[in-house]
């Protein structure tokens, strides 16, 4: 089971790419922001930060494009994070219609500006040279230095201030189409992987789209910026977000790490599942129950995947304890489907998709009003609302219930007095509408309103 990945197979069928490259901190990730008019991709005074590819959807001039942003490029990296980041950002270059290459025109031209210069040189793609950092008239006899890598023409720019940015975009426009493309994304459904660290959500992205599409490595933490990778299965199209690892509060440094978990709780919710992942060597953690909580609090469609089960499979009674586990501490969330499966085995994860349909097409459902009614009227046959003062009221009676939401699910129950409707009721009655329609994986909330 492996889906295929939009970047390498069908990006170019839905927005021409653009991606920007360079060495460690020379400000790309500013300057992909200064395009999009927004922060998307965090940016500190610090080179590594940005590891995987962050891909955003932009427009120029009412043309629209994919911006991507990529980790510091060191051609010469052959072991650790620096390498992995090296691997992406080639892959970067090969996704990519249109290139930008950005240099520090403070720090002048560097042994790597060279080897990537040449690099570049041979691929047959457009390529724009951007020199940063040049923010007033004084720094500008800075660019010449660059002249001297062979190149026809430069672009002085502050991303920072926004200086230049739109004469590297008026560059670039003649490669956007005219017309936007067909289709949307508007109604591709999102998925969130999302988990504490170093528990496979990394790898389990690449399991699915089958290939490495995130950087993976044991150090945990290594995914900062939310990434959205498009995938196709059998014709259906998802959209994967693998988020950073969330730990527990008082373990979250400030700056950077602090940023990556508020982008990865942004990206929770914009989703419409989220895929909890687990480890089943460590077992449940309270940190477990509390993204479990974000989860629920958010109102997103989950699927609880217990990863690394290959390494308990063999184990007499291992499941039934996991399941027993999971029912203790999740006791808040036993409408959500779980898979047992390995992230490095993608034979496993055959399951997932269907699971992802069923529980999308939960979270999307929306039930008429008339076979709800008829299924409340007999509930109300067998177990009447909470009788107040002793006596069930005619308003009891006539009370009916409404869907006035999806994603999730909303129910609008109306009666003549909710002040006597108890918590217990609702639960009674979420269950039986579980019982009744398809709401798996799929929070249910019941509002009380006065008829």
């Amino acid at each position: 089971m492996t889906a295929r990945s939009a970047p390498s197979t069908q990006h170019s069928a839905l927005l021409p790419t653009v991606a920007i490259i360079g060495r460690p901190n020379v400000g790309k990730s500013t300057l992909f922001n200064r395009i999009l008019g927004h922060r998307s991709a965090i940016v500190d005074d610090v080179p590594g930060v940005t590891r995987d590819r962050n891909y955003a959807e932009a427009s120029f001039r009412g043309r629209p494009f994919r911006l991507v942003d990529t980790g510091g490029l060191d051609p010469s990296a052959n072991e650790g994070m620096l390498a992995l980041i090296r691997h992406q950002t080639q892959v970067a270059i090969a996704e990519a219609d249109v290139l930008i290459f950005v240099m520090d025109g403070r720090d002048g031209v560097t042994p790597t500006d060279e080897a990537v210069v040449s690099l570049l040189r041979g691929i047959k793609k457009p390529v724009y040279y951007a020199v940063n950092k040049i923010d007033t008239a004084k720094a500008e006899p800075l660019v010449a230095d660059f002249y001297r890598l062979g190149l026809d023409h430069l672009y002085p720019v502050s991303a920072e201030h926004g200086i230049g940015v739109d004469d590297v975009l008026e560059a670039v426009y003649p490669h956007l189409p005219q017309e936007p493309p067909e289709g949307s994304l508007a109604d591709v459904p999102r998925v969130a992987i999302v988990g504490r660290p170093n528990v496979g959500k990394s790898t389990l992205v690449n399991a699915v789209l089958g290939q490495d599409r995130c950087v993976v490595s044991d150090i945990p933490g290594t995914t900062r910026d939310p990434i959205d990778s498009l995938a196709t299965l059998d014709g259906r199209q998802y959209i994967f977000t693998d988020t950073a690892g969330i730990r527990r509060r008082g373990r979250i440094e400030r700056g950077v790490e602090g940023y990556s978990v508020a982008r990865s709780l942004r990206a929770l919710g914009r989703s419409d599942v989220a895929v909890l992942l687990l480890d089943a060597e460590e077992g449940l953690t309270e940190q477990d129950t509390k993204i479990a909580g974000l989860v629920l609090r958010q109102g997103r469609a989950c699927i609880l995947l217990v990863n690394k089960w290959d390494l308990r499979a063999h184990e007499a009674g291992a499941k039934q304890a996991y399941e027993a586990d999971l029912h203790r501490r999740f006791s808040f969330l036993t409408w959500a489907p779980v898979l047992y499966a390995s992230a490095l085995k993608p034979d496993s994860l055959r399951p997932l998709f269907p699971l992802i349909e069923q529980v999308v097409a939960s979270f999307t459902n929306r039930i008429p009003t008339g076979p709800l009614n008829q299924f409340f009227q007999s509930v109300l046959e067998s177990h009447p609302l909470p009788m107040r003062k002793g006596r069930i009221t005619k308003t009891a009676r006539s009370a009916f219930i409404t869907q006035v939401a999806t994603k999730p699910p909303v129910f609008a129950l109306f009666v003549g007095h909710p002040e006597g409707i108890t918590a217990a009721y609702l639960r009674f009655l979420e269950n039986r509408l579980r019982e009744q329609f398809p709401l798996i994986g799929t929070p249910v909330r019941i509002l009380v309103r006065k008829k």
